[in-house]
C-alpha cells in the first residue's frame, strides 16, 4: 500500500480480534489500520468458508461472460452485472446508471441521454484497461483452440492524486491529503489451454476447474525473499546473516521503507526500486509537453518534493491497475515558478495522455544501484538489478538480502521500518538474532474461472453459485410462533382490560372528590 504510513503492524500469526485504545495514549495510524485489517480479515475468511474459494448469489450472480466475435471490429467479451466472491473478497460488476445533467434549455429536456449497457466490454471494464493497439491484449481465437476467461482480484491504494474527489477542499490547497483508499481491483482476462496444461481439445468443467486451481495457486504463491538488517557487520563473508549487536541505523528520522519489484521474472532479469515514505511521494500532473511535465505542486517542504537527479514513475490509474513496469525517468531541471520538470526523457506515448486518468509521477530514492568495491552498479531502465545472496545496500546502513532462486512479480514488496531510538530496523529475528528471510506483505493475488470459450455463443459457464441460508419455516415451528403470538395476543388484551379498570377506579375517586368541594 503506498501510503504514508508509519508501520504495518498486522500479523494474522498473532490470532489477535481487535485494537483495544488505552486512555490518555498517543493515537498511531499503525492501530487503526491494524483495527481494520483484522476486521477485514475476519469478513473475508469467514465469507470464503461459507462460499468457497469461488462463487456467486444464484439470483444475482456476476461475471456472465459471452464472447462475441468481430466481423468488422475486434473480438470482445460482455461481463455481465452481478456479484461474485473470490477468496471472499467481493466483487462488484454492475455498471453504475447514467448520470443526466441539468437541461440548459428548454428543448433539451426532452432529450435523454442513450442509456448505459448494461454490461461490461472486455476493452472498457472499470479497472482492466486492454488496448486493442496492443497485441498481447487481443483475445484468442477460440476457432483454433478454445480459451478459459478468468477473473483476477487484488487490492491497490488510492491516492487524492488519483481521486481529487477525496481532498477536503476547506483545509486549504497548501496541506497534504488526509486518508487513502484501499480499492478491490477486478480484471476479466483470457488465458489458453496450453498455459493451463491441457491437451484436451473438448476439456470438461471438472478438467478445467481442476487445471485452473493448481494454474491459480502456483500464480498466487510468491516465492522471492527478502530480508533486512542495519549495516553490514563484520565477518559477514563467514556468515551473510549474522547481525553485529551495535549494528546501527545512521538516518536522522524515523523512516518506512518499501522496497518493490519493478520488472518481474527470474533474478537474471528483475529489477526493484525503493522508497524512504513507502512510496507516497507522488505529484498530479497537469500537463506534459515533451520531456516537460507541469506539476499541480513540487511539494509541501523539503522532504517531500522533487530535486534534480530524483528518479520518477510517470503513470497514470490505468498502468498502476495494469501493474506493468514503465522506465523510471531521471530529473534533470526545475522550474519552480512555472511548477514544471524537465525528464531525462519523454514519458511512454500510451501513459498519461487522458486526464480522466489523472497522471501523477512517483518519486523513489534510490540514486544508483548498490556501491561495492568502490563503484556504483549501473541501473536497468531505471530500476536496480537484483542480486540474490548477498546484502545489497539501500542507505544510512538498512541492507536488503535476496534468497536465492526467487520468483519476482511485479508490485511485491516489503516494508521496512527503521527507527532512530534503537539505531535499527523493525525486522523479525531468530535467537541468534540472524534476520529472518520473508514473503512480499503483498500484492496478495485472487484468481476465479468464468467460462471456457468455444466461439461465438459458445462459452461453458465456470461459474458456481450458491443459494440463501434462510429457508421456510418448519411446520412445527410454525405451531409453536402462532402458540407465543396468541398466548401474547391475550397478554396485551389482560392489561389492556386492567388499565381500562384502573381508569374507572380513578375517575370515579376524582368524582367524590369533586361532591366534597
Amino acid at each position: 500500500m503506498h501510503a504514508d504510513l508509519s508501520r504495518s503492524t498486522f500479523r494474522p500469526e498473532r490470532h489477535y480480534s481487535a485494537v483495544v485504545a488505552q486512555q490518555g495514549r498517543v493515537q498511531l495510524d499503525a492501530d487503526l489500520n491494524e483495527q481494520a485489517a483484522i476486521q477485514l480479515r475476519q469478513v473475508r475468511t469467514r465469507t470464503a468458508d461459507l462460499i468457497g474459494r469461488h462463487g456467486g448469489p444464484r439470483d444475482a450472480t456476476g461475471f456472465r461472460i459471452e464472447y462475441v466475435g468481430g466481423k468488422h471490429d475486434i473480438d470482445t467479451l460482455h461481463i455481465h452485472g452481478g456479484r461474485y466472491y473470490v477468496d471472499g473478497i467481493l466483487c462488484d460488476a454492475d455498471r453504475p446508471a447514467p448520470q443526466v445533467p441539468v437541461p440548459e434549455d428548454d428543448t433539451a429536456a426532452d432529450r435523454q441521454p442513450a442509456s448505459a449497457q448494461p454490461y461490461w466490454d472486455y476493452w472498457n471494464q472499470p479497472d482492466g484497461f486492454r488496448d486493442p493497439e496492443r497485441p498481447g491484449d487481443r483475445l484468442p481465437s477460440p476457432g483454433r483452440s478454445p480459451f478459459v476467461v478468468y477473473l483476477t482480484v487484488w487490492e491497490r491504494t488510492v491516492s487524492a492524486a488519483e481521486d481529487p474527489a477525496l481532498r477536503e477542499v476547506a483545509l486549504g490547497a497548501a496541506l497534504p491529503d488526509t486518508a487513502v483508499r484501499a480499492k478491490v481491483v477486478w480484471q476479466v482476462l483470457p488465458l489458453s489451454l496450453g498455459e493451463l496444461e491441457i491437451e484436451d481439445a473438448d476439456p470438461s468443467k471438472e478438467v478445467v476447474r481442476a487445471a485452473f486451481d493448481r494454474w491459480a495457486q502456483r500464480r498466487a504463491a510468491p516465492t522471492a525473499r527478502l530480508a533486512a538488517r542495519a549495516e553490514r557487520p563484520e565477518h559477514a563473508d563467514e556468515d551473510p546473516c549474522l547481525v553485529r549487536p551495535d549494528a546501527r541505523y545512521r538516518g536522522q528520522e524515523n523512516q518506512l521503507y518499501r522496497v518493490e519489484v519493478h520488472a518481474g521474472g527470474t533474478a537474471q532479469d528483475a529489477t526493484f526500486k525503493w522508497s524512504r515514505e513507502n512510496g507516497s511521494v507522488v505529484f498530479p500532473v497537469d500537463g506534459l509537453d515533451g520531456t516537460w511535465v507541469e506539476l499541480a505542486s513540487l511539494g509541501l517542504d523539503g522532504k517531500l518534493d522533487l530535486d534534480v537527479g530524483d528518479l520518477v514513475e510517470f503513470t497514470d490509474t490505468a498502468y498502476s491497475s495494469r501493474l506493468d513496469a514503465l522506465p523510471l525517468l531521471r530529473v534533470e531541471e526545475l522550474d519552480l515558478p512555472g511548477r514544471r520538470v524537465r525528464l531525462s526523457a519523454e514519458p511512454d506515448p500510451r501513459v498519461g495522455r487522458l486526464p480522466h486518468l489523472h497522471p501523477f509521477l512517483r518519486r523513489w530514492d534510490h540514486r544508483g544501484g548498490p556501491r561495492r568495491k568502490g563503484r556504483t552498479a549501473a541501473l536497468d531502465g531505471g530500476a536496480i538489478p537484483v542480486t540474490e545472496g548477498e546484502w545489497l545496500p539501500l542507505e544510512d546502513g538498512v541492507e536488503v538480502y535476496f534468497a536465492a532462486d526467487g520468483g519476482y512479480r511485479t508490485g511485491d514488496h516489503w516494508l521496512i521500518p527503521a527507527r532512530t531510538a534503537t539505531g535499527g530496523v523493525d525486522w523479525p529475528v531468530d535467537p541468534a538474532r540472524r534476520p529472518l528471510l520473508r514473503a512480499p506483505a503483498g500484492i496478495d493475488r485472487h484468481y476465479a474461472p468464468l467460462a471456457l470459450v468455444k466461439g461465438e455463443e459458445s462459452a461453458v459457464d465456470l461459474r458456481l453459485a450458491f443459494g440463501p441460508l434462510a429457508s421456510s419455516i418448519p411446520a412445527a415451528d410454525e405451531a409453536t410462533l402462532a402458540a407465543e403470538a396468541s398466548a401474547a395476543r391475550e397478554e396485551r388484551t389482560a392489561e389492556a382490560d386492567l388499565s381500562g379498570g384502573r381508569s374507572q377506579t380513578t375517575a370515579a375517586a376524582e368524582a367524590a372528590v369533586e361532591g366534597d368541594e
